[in-house]
């Protein structure tokens, strides 16, 4: 038995989109001529109700592309402290494209202060970087997959608007967002002006990510992807998958929040760990141990069959829920969480 709660990344394609994919129509993606990667280009452009979108192959690589195709070289984009373009993805705006990250605080729920966004933007001074993209996370990976809900998306584009700043959604788990808060996708997307989301978490496709956004944005994004070596032949084989994904996938997020909750009340019976079950929201539960080595942990817990990121660092573990894992799986789970802890 394998049970894998390191992240919802390790999902498997359903019979349906293996079928899909394998009966996919098929051509050169960089002359646009794939129909199936057209197809889920229009689909979830739809869907988020922008223009245009582009399939590239992965979550990093779209908020990479999107920065690099709103910011100019030596523009700053302003993010969260605990976001995952600051932490997770190796400075690659910065590297690649001489857009600097300026980190601001991240509130519990994920959300950012107006205060702390005004006091980062930058004069118009040639002492100083160029202010020009405000990035947002949504559901917020390190808060615990936190919701932003319509309201606070909303609120934070208009104000950072206020001081000319492009907004780039970061929505690797937006659909989590959509089903934990029972409003339409378009309600979280459409004060943003650009949005990329996964197709390989929630959706539970093999590979793959799409940005959405203006007409004129997704043709420098092209650029950027090709520069990047993004550029796909004939990737309809995963673009199939990804139709399945936003046709049939979605809805069926709310039995991984159930079963992320069920998973947080069990170890919160667990006086070791420390977690409030109640701030659970979606697919993401954190939790700290309190005197126990985190490796060993994870260890005993991986030799029983149980897969669990750990941080070095910390105390801190989370534990991913995703297609799947069903709640039998959580019963075992916490029956080995007992025997290492008792």
């Amino acid at each position: 038995m394998k049970i894998d709660f390191r992240s919802d990344t390790v999902t498997k394609p359903s019979k349906e989109m293996k079928k899909a994919m394998y009966e996919a129509e098929l051509g050169d993606d960089v002359y646009g001529d794939d129909p199936t990667v057209n197809s889920l280009q229009e689909l979830a452009a739809e869907k988020t109700g922008k223009e245009s979108a582009l399939l590239v192959s992965s979550g990093t690589m779209s908020n990479l592309v999107a920065i690099l195709a709103l910011a100019q070289r030596g523009d700053e984009a302003i993010v969260g402290d605990k976001s995952h373009i600051f932490l997770n993805e190796a400075s690659g705006a910065s590297v690649l494209g001489g857009v600097s990250l300026r980190p601001v605080k991240n509130q519990d729920d994920g959300s950012i202060e107006f205060d702390d966004i005004e006091n980062s933007i930058n004069p118009i001074d040639p002492h100083k970087t160029k202010s020009s993209i405000l990035c947002l996370e949504n559901t917020h990976n390190l808060t615990g997959g936190q919701p932003l809900s319509p309201t606070q998306i909303s609120e934070l584009s208009n104000f950072g608007r206020k001081f000319n700043l492009n907004i780039h959604l970061d929505g690797a788990r937006i659909f989590n967002s959509a089903v934990a808060l029972k409003v339409d996708l378009i309600d979280l997307t459409k004060s943003v002006d650009t949005i990329g989301f996964c197709l390989s978490k929630g959706l539970s496709c093999p590979i793959g990510s799409v940005i959405c956004g203006p007409n004129d944005f997704i043709e420098e994004a092209k650029r950027w992807r090709k520069m990047l070596g993004g550029g796909m032949r004939q990737a309809g084989v995963f673009a199939a998958a990804g139709i399945v994904g936003l046709n049939s996938m979605i809805d069926r997020m709310e039995e991984d929040h159930q079963n992320a909750k069920k998973l947080a009340f069990g170890l919160s019976e667990f006086s070791e760990i420390i977690i409030d079950p109640n701030s659970i929201k979606t697919n993401i539960v954190r939790f700290d141990l309190k005197k126990m080595d985190s490796d060993f942990f994870v260890s005993k817990l991986r030799d029983n069959g149980v897969l669990v990121n750990g941080s070095m660092k910390t105390k801190n573990l989370r534990m991913v829920t995703h297609y799947g894992i069903i709640s039998e799986d959580i019963d075992y789970t916490i029956e080995q969480v007992s025997k290492i802890i008792n």
